[in-house]
């Protein structure tokens, strides 16, 4: 395991002459049509951000991490793939989310940040986005534990502790794991069991 360098500060999301929505409004686009059903679109900070074409790396890492959560998710969790989480002004689309409870939790609803216990990206062309934007959401949100499925470098980016109040927000404890080492599944700050880098990735 080793310890992670910092992302630039500079957010990617606050460059000016781009239109807030809410997510009220954001609901609406898609209800009346001005976002397609499965366009590629989530609202982050309040902006309609594009999201980026996948990859076969991408989706064959997405593909694992489906497999591997639910092979080793312990009782009272599920996870949930490419679907929104609701955290105020955002409604990112992570690739994975690990949230607790049962699937009928959320049959009329979003899953907030309180239901979530891990929350994962996987990347390889946005990476810095994903450590420096995706991160700052994340980390304002509250969210406990956030992976990074780090496809460029074949290793799992395991980022805790957030602290809202920094400015900006932001997780302040980072560790990094290689192929031949192995990922703590950590719910609730309960070590739940570990999962081998190398299997992200096969």
């Amino acid at each position: 395991m080793t310890v992670a360098a910092a992302p630039s500060p500079t957010p990617l999301l606050s460059l000016a002459g781009f239109r807030r929505f809410t997510p009220e409004q954001y609901h609406k686009a898609h209800l009346t049509g001005v976002i397609m059903e499965g366009e590629p679109i989530e609202l982050l900070e309040g902006y309609m951000v594009e999201k980026p074409v996948r990859n076969p790396p991408h989706d064959n890492s997405v593909t694992c991490v489906t497999d591997l959560l639910y092979s080793h998710l312990p009782g009272g969790w599920l996870s949930r793939i490419q679907c929104a989480v609701s955290l105020g002004a955002s409604e990112p689309e992570p690739d994975a989310v690990v949230l607790r409870g049962v699937r009928q939790n959320y049959r009329t609803r979003l899953p907030a940040a309180a239901d979530v216990g891990i929350v994962i990206e996987v990347s390889d062309s946005f990476l810095d986005f994903d450590r420096r934007d995706k991160g700052r959401i994340y980390s304002r949100a509250g969210i406990p534990v956030y992976w990074i499925v780090n496809v460029v470098d074949g290793q799992i980016e395991v980022y805790t502790n957030p602290d809202p109040t920094a400015n900006p927000p932001a997780f302040t404890a980072t560790a990094v794991y290689a192929v031949g080492q192995a990922v703590p599944l950590v719910l609730d700050g309960t070590a739940a069991g570990s999962i081998p880098v190398n299997e992200f990735f096969d």
